[in-house]
Parts: structure tokens; C-alpha cells; sequence
């Protein structure tokens, strides 16, 4: 990877070939997006927001032109622009300037806050429209005999609910996983060991754990509150980098192995999603008991 942060990080023409290509491949491996995504991060941090912007647009027409020659139009750059580098553009311009990685994720998820009343106030009910798309799934999963036609309706409906969220928080965590890749990248040519430094001392604002509460008080009440079911998922990301940044901040502090981050990593992908849950609740909570602060610190620049 660092091999590829290289050769991006020689010019606008490298830079522009590998976004544009990445940007292609994600339409048939979707992760691929992250790569293109923070291309442009890359860029804009360490050389400036024009920069970026010049890339990006570079990056459009080359993308442009390898739709067109794939799929008959290069309409699909116009997505790759508003979906992948203006959202990571934007957040890198504000690392880059407040060099604070808390203020870039908090000011990604008004990004999801943007969506979600955007379809919120742009249709009489979400709902019904993401249940119209989940119903050819359902059906397939009856007639595959994996759910049975009792309480499938049900199960649909439930989910539909809360898939306006879960499209919001989907679409701005990847511009923040983008800006994460791009601001490694950064860190292994220009500053070993900083991006990890930075991300173990990543703090949210306590007016996020204050909405985080009142959004869980809102829902113990009243379940079916739509807003507060999309503002929760919102917000829950961030809760959950932070206790990622806690766990990796205690492993550097106690000088312990890479073995036990892998142990936690692998461990969340196992008992998904109530390691996730977990780990939010530990954001949750060290925004106002500090958890980092009483950790014994044996050498924090280790790990």
C-alpha cells in the first residue's frame, strides 16, 4: 500500500489514473471506492484543496472515459464524483486545516444528517420505498425455504424502518474509512507512527454523547420514532471509533502486542453486532469518565 501511496503522491496524472480507475472497479467490487475515495484525500491533505479539486476533476474526465468505453456513458462519473470525492474532498480540506481527526468524523456524519432529511422531507414515508426494494429479496428468501412466509412481512417492515439510517450512516462512514486510508498513507510517507498517534487520542465532543443519551432515553419511550431511530444510527459510528480508539490506545500505553488488536478484531466479526454495541457503549461512556486518562502509560509511541 505504501508502494501505491508512492506512486499516487508523484504527480496529478498518477494520482487522477489510480482514482478513476479504482472508481471503475467499485462498480463491480464496491470496497474498491475507498482506495479512489482517498486518492483525493491523500492529495488534498498534503498538498492543498485545489490540488484535490484538480485531481478530482481529473479523475472525472479519465473516469468518464473509461464508462464510456465500458458501458456506452459516462454519466457513472457524475456518481463517482458526488459519491466518492466531493464528500472525503471536503473532510480532508478540514483535517488538513484544523489537523483535528475528532472535528473531520463529527462534520462527515452532518453529511449523514444531510441524507437522511433529504429523504425524510423529500418523500410522505421512506419506509414504504425501502420496503418495496426489500420485498424481491424477501420473496427470493421464501421461496429459497431460508425464512418462512409467516412474519417475513413483519420482518421486512422492520427492517425498512430503519434503513433510511442505515443508508445515511453507510454512505458518510466510508468518506470517513476514505479519509482514514488517505490520512495513513500520509503518515507512512511523510510521518511514520502519526496517523496512529492521532487516532488513539480521537475524542468526541461531549454534545454527541449527550444526543447519543437523550436518542436512547427518545426510543426506550417511543420505539417507533423514526428520527430518533436515523440520528442513532448517525451517531453510533462515531461512538464506535472512539472505543477503537480506546482499545488501541490501551494496547500502546501497556506496551502489548499487536496479537491482542487482532484477538478484538477478529473477535467483533465473530459476535457481530454486539462487539460492535460493546465497543460503542465503551465511546459512549469515556466521553465523560475519561477511560484513557487512567491508564498506566509504559510507552504510548510503541504501537
Amino acid at each position: 500500500m505504501q508502494g501505491l501511496a508512492t506512486f499516487i503522491m508523484r504527480g496529478r496524472s498518477q494520482a487522477a489514473l489510480v482514482a478513476s480507475v479504482a472508481a471503475v472497479l467499485s462498480l463491480m467490487v464496491p470496497l474498491v471506492g475507498l482506495i479512489s475515495s482517498a486518492v483525493v484525500a491523500l492529495v488534498t491533505m498534503r498538498q492543498g484543496s485545489t490540488e484535490g479539486l484538480v485531481v478530482g476533476c481529473f479523475a472525472g474526465l479519465t473516469s468518464g472515459l473509461f464508462a464510456f468505453a465500458a458501458l456506452g456513458s459516462p454519466l457513472p462519473a457524475i456518481g463517482f464524483a458526488l459519491a466518492l470525492w466531493l464528500p472525503v474532498w471536503v473532510l480532508g480540506v478540514v483535517l488538513r486545516n484544523t489537523r483535528s481527526l475528532s472535528l473531520s468524523i463529527q462534520l462527515a456524519s452532518l453529511i449523514g444528517l444531510i441524507i437522511v432529511l433529504a429523504l425524510r422531507l423529500g418523500s410522505e414515508d421512506p419506509t414504504l420505498y425501502w420496503a418495496a426494494i426489500l420485498e424481491p429479496i424477501r420473496e427470493s428468501l421464501v421461496q429459497g425455504q431460508v425464512f418462512k412466509e409467516e412474519g417475513s412481512h413483519e420482518m421486512v417492515a422492520e427492517i425498512a424502518r430503519w434503513m433510511t439510517g442505515a443508508f445515511a450512516t453507510t454512505f458518510y462512514f466510508q468518506a470517513v474509512l476514505a479519509l482514514f486510508l488517505g490520512r495513513w498513507w500520509q503518515s507512512q510517507l511523510y510521518n511514520p507512527g502519526g496517523f496512529g498517534k492521532e487516532f488513539r487520542e480521537l475524542r468526541l465532543s461531549k454534545g454527541v454523547g449527550a444526543l447519543g443519551v437523550v436518542l436512547l432515553l427518545v426510543l426506550m419511550v417511543r420505539s417507533e420514532s423514526p428520527w430518533a431511530a436515523d440520528l442513532l444510527l448517525l451517531i453510533t459510528p462515531l461512538l464506535f471509533l472512539q472505543g477503537l480508539a480506546i482499545a488501541h490506545f490501551v494496547v500502546a500505553a501497556l506496551n502489548a502486542g499487536r496479537g491482542w488488536l487482532i484477538g478484538m478484531y477478529a473477535l467483533l466479526v465473530l459476535v457481530m453486532p454486539y462487539g460492535e454495541i460493546l465497543i460503542a457503549g465503551l465511546g459512549l461512556g469515556d466521553i465523560w469518565m475519561d477511560v484513557r486518562a487512567k491508564v498506566p502509560v509504559r510507552d504510548r509511541d510503541t504501537h
